[in-house]
């Protein structure tokens, strides 16, 4: 499992200073913290670790000589400076169902030659034990044809017994619309062409 290096972070230290320092801020909690412990991480390593991992995910969380296993609970991304402004995890207890999100990725959307794939969610929201957890639904709708929907009901997550879904089964996942390509012709070519 993935590792990653943080640190306590001193508090009398500002967050903007943190981060133009290269730092990401961030906060570990669970049942047997009284609060939180609030973290700094270096920005390079945690742009690592979204490289592969995202909310959801479960990793191992290195604290000054402390391991723990964590999920990422929260990624805070600055869009306007390109850059993570905080990560918190959430330390895992092995009986202890906790509420997480599965990120849904759509596989060979180029495939559906009738139509254009719009996806309508991006994430499922369940509860489950650590053991049961999953950060990532791949969803292959190469074969796809215009008109057919897949709802959170088809999927495996949905079937799965260790998972109590909190995202309604109803709900649209993904649905194939008809392409819309036809150029409407302006009045001036009209003219021209009367």
């Amino acid at each position: 499992m993935y590792t990653l290096k943080a640190e306590k972070r001193c508090m009398k230290i500002k967050a903007k200073r943190l981060r133009r320092e290269g730092f990401v801020t961030g906060n570990l909690y669970g049942k047997d913290f009284p609060g939180s412990v609030p973290l700094k991480i270096k920005q390079f390593d945690a742009a690592q670790l979204l490289k592969t991992y995202n909310k959801g995910s479960q990793i191992m969380l290195d604290i000054e000589d402390h391991t723990y296993e964590v999920l990422i609970k929260d990624i805070v991304f600055n869009s306007m400076k390109s850059q993570i402004d905080e990560i918190d995890f959430q330390v895992l207890v092995s009986n202890e169902k906790v509420h997480s999100v599965a990120e849904i990725v759509m596989i060979n959307p180029d495939k559906v030659v009738s139509g254009v794939p719009q996806e309508t969610l991006k994430e499922i929201s369940y509860r489950a034990l650590p053991s049961a957890l999953i950060d990532r639904i791949n969803i292959d709708v190469g074969d796809m044809k215009v008109g057919e929907t897949i709802r959170v009901c088809d999927l495996d997550i949905a079937k799965n017994k260790e998972i109590s879904l909190i995202t309604p089964l109803d709900d649209v996942v993904v649905t194939v619309t008809p392409v819309h390509n036809s150029v409407p012709v302006s009045d001036t070519e009209n003219e021209e062409t009367a």
